[in-house]
This record gives C-alpha cells, sequence and structure tokens, in this order.
C-alpha cells in the first residue's frame, strides 16, 4: 500500500478542502494518506514526509506565489535537501486562488522546482475539460497541466467548486495509479 503525505498550509480553508478530498480519495483508491499542515510541524510529521513514497504539496496562491507559511515549511527543509532524502519519492502539488487564472500557474512552478531541487519525481495533472472535453464540464477549469489548480468560491461552506473537488479526486487517483505503478 503506497503511503501518501499531503504537505499543505491553507489560509481561510480552500486548500484544507481541497487536501481533505484529496485524502479521501486516495484512501478509496488502496493508499494510505496523512494529512499534514505545515503550519504546525512536529517530528511526528517531519518522520511522515521522510516515510512517504509520495508526497503532494498544496498551497494558497497569494500575490502571485505560495502563500508565507508554505514557503517557510520549504525552507525549512534544508537539512534534507543536502542529504537529498527525498530523491525519488513522487511529487505533486495543487493551489488555490481567487480568480480562474490567479497566477496559479506561478505557484505550481515554484512547487514544482522545489521537488526538482529535492530529486522528486513531479506528477501533473491529467484531466481535460470543457470545452475540449464536452463529457468533462467543470473538470480543470483552469485548464492546468502541471498539477491542480482551483478557484475559490465565496460561499464560506462550499468553499470550491463541486468541478474543482471532482478535478481533486481525479488527481488524486492519478496520483495513487503513479505510487502503486512507482512503488
Amino acid at each position: 500500500m503506497p503511503n501518501i503525505a499531503i504537505a499543505y498550509a491553507s489560509g481561510r480553508g480552500h486548500t484544507r478542502k481541497l487536501a481533505e478530498e484529496i485524502a479521501t480519495t486516495l484512501g478509496a483508491e488502496g493508499c494510505a494518506a496523512r494529512l499534514i499542515e505545515v503550519e504546525v510541524m512536529f517530528k511526528k510529521d517531519w518522520d511522515a514526509l521522510m516515510e512517504a513514497d509520495a508526497i503532494l504539496f498544496g498551497a494558497p496562491t497569494y500575490m502571485g506565489s505560495a502563500a508565507a507559511a508554505f514557503k517557510h515549511f520549504m525552507d525549512e527543509t534544508g537539512d534534507i535537501w543536502v542529504r537529498q532524502a527525498w530523491v525519488d519519492k513522487l511529487a505533486g502539488g495543487f493551489t488555490v486562488a481567487t480568480f480562474p487564472g490567479g497566477d496559479k500557474l506561478s505557484t505550481l512552478m515554484q512547487l514544482t522546482v522545489f521537488a526538482a531541487q529535492h530529486g522528486m519525481v513531479w506528477v501533473g495533472q491529467d484531466q481535460i475539460g470543457a470545452p475540449a472535453n464536452k463529457a468533462n464540464e467543470g473538470i480543470n477549469q483552469s485548464g492546468a497541466w502541471l498539477g491542480l489548480a482551483a478557484t475559490s468560491v465565496r460561499d464560506k461552506i462550499q468553499l470550491v467548486s463541486e468541478g474543482d473537488l471532482e478535478t481533486a479526486r481525479r488527481f488524486a487517483a492519478r496520483m495513487a495509479r503513479a505510487a502503486k505503478r512507482w512503488a
């Protein structure tokens, strides 16, 4: 059973909603999933990242890049980087922003470079949404291939659209397939 850690920061709950949806799907796909909120890290969380076969990184996009709380987490991995302790782990990323474009690609690129510096193998998005695939209305609405890019919903209960939640489930299923294949 692949072990997948989901390291995320969530300012207003939108990124957490995606992380929880991803974790639920990973479990349904036969993977062990662990949520790690990077703003409050304990030794057990760092150990879980070391033991993981794959790590998904999630951060809201604020002002064109990953939120400061996630950047702080990235900076804290310097000792891991020096040892190259995450080499060959699978990695993927997700983000959420206010606008459909919202400079989310910038955050996904930041997460990809971070994973590359750690020698990780990146898994991107594979879902073709409408209008190219009319059967996938609401799927991958941002048209992002580097990772999962969602748009926040102003409804404080919903937080993320059903289409973006379904895209998150499909992204998680892809990561589960990749982790099973890679393991």
